[in-house]
């Protein structure tokens, strides 16, 4: 178990009065004890919960697939198993809350993970107990990284950038698509991933869709070429997108390019702690239409367990807040990204990069690659 998050948390527990949380989704399962179990994110049925009382002691609650595992990770911990086929997991939950001396305390869980039926069945078992939501406690604890967070995802961020460089410089004209995945993937996990997320490549006409994987489209010259990928450890994820072109530009791609670098270099001199999140989005978006170029709705975030988590640097409400705000802190680390998808010449452009927030300003952790200019593909 990580000692400073679980006393993290029960600072927070004494704050709003609550007698114990309940992490459920595999994020703060992560959070607490610094390892995802294999199988929660794929099945969301088998669960595995991490229970932390306000006195900081915690005790785990996991399917009898993951014991294995979950026993060699934390030998230590008390730990109640549940059977996947034979028992009701939620009177299981209310059985080991019980005996934590929990059955009529106020417990904090995780309302938007957890399903509704089995949050039923776990409240018929403990009427006496109050369960309030917690996930925005744990998501604002999250926002600030702790010095072993930070170490973890700036290696990652230079993962996922060197990861791209060599994918890129690996191809050339009459490639495919999926040539770039097969050596970004190879990358990721010699560079020292233990797996990754979200891998983008769009190429040509499809470099203008956000959130689209390889196919085997040739690459052809002038091509523009939008290659993203989130490398992970622990559950931790730094995402990293680059954009290249084949042999040569386009026209207008190098004067776009040039605006998107003007705007990653604003928000970096903007980022510093007590900068208002919606200015540093503002001045962006001012930039984007001197360039004439289209709005989107926020450009950065919070990143960590999550791929998106708060704050945003953008118009969406921060934790649900009709028209809020959000000021930047000290040990925050963002993914910000100065993209169009939309430059109205036939192609999208992107050059995401993960920042930490340091005492007096920011720092780039993408740092592998100079994307001052164009990436050429040969």
């Amino acid at each position: 178990m990580r000692k400073e998050i679980l006393e993290r948390q029960a600072k927070a527990m004494q704050a709003q009065g609550l007698d114990a949380m309940v992490s459920c989704s595999p994020e703060n399962f992560a959070y607490a004890t610094g390892f995802v179990v294999p199988s929660q994110p794929l099945i969301r049925h088998r669960h595995a919960m991490v229970i932390v009382s306000a006195s900081a002691s915690a005790a785990i609650f996991a399917v009898d697939m993951e014991e294995s595992t979950i026993k060699r990770r934390e030998p230590d911990v008390p730990r109640r198993i549940w059977k996947e086929f034979s028992d009701d997991a939620m009177a299981v939950l209310a059985s080991q809350l019980t005996e934590l001396g929990l059955a009529g305390g106020k417990i904090g869980i995780e309302m938007d993970y957890l399903p509704a039926g089995d949050f039923a069945r776990l409240q018929a078992a403990l009427p006496k107990a109050a369960f309030v939501s917690c996930e925005h406690i744990l998501a604002r604890l999250r926002q600030i990284k702790n010095p072993e967070e930070i170490a973890l995802l700036r290696r990652l961020s230079l993962i996922a950038d060197h990861a791209i460089a060599d994918a890129i410089s690996s191809v050339k004209a009459g490639d495919t698509e999926m040539d770039i995945a097969g050596h970004l993937t190879r990358n990721i996990y010699e560079l020292g991933a233990e797996q990754f997320k979200l891998l983008i490549i769009a190429t040509g006409d499809r470099s203008r869709l956000p959130n689209v994987g390889p196919t085997d489209r040739v690459l052809v010259r002038g091509d523009v070429c939008r290659v993203e990928i989130f490398a992970v450890i622990g559950g931790y994820q730094a995402g990293v997108c680059r954009t290249a072109v084949v042999q040569e530009a386009p026209p207008m791609a190098d004067e776009i390019w040039r605006q998107l670098v003007e705007c990653k270099y604003q928000i970096l001199d903007m980022v510093k702690p007590g900068a208002s999140c919606r200015a540093v989005y503002n001045a962006f978006i001012e930039k984007l239409s001197k360039a004439n170029l289209p709005p989107i709705s926020f450009v950065g975030h919070g990143i960590g367990l999550h791929l998106h988590e708060e704050p945003y640097l953008g118009k969406t409400p921060i934790l649900g807040q009709i028209d809020a705000d959000a000021l930047i802190e000290e040990n925050m680390v963002l993914g910000f990204e100065p993209l169009c998808y939309e430059t109205g010449y036939g192609f999208g452009m992107q050059n995401k990069d993960m920042l930490l927030v340091t005492a007096t300003g920011s720092e780039l952790l993408s740092s592998y690659t100079d994307t001052d200019r164009l990436l050429v593909i040969q």
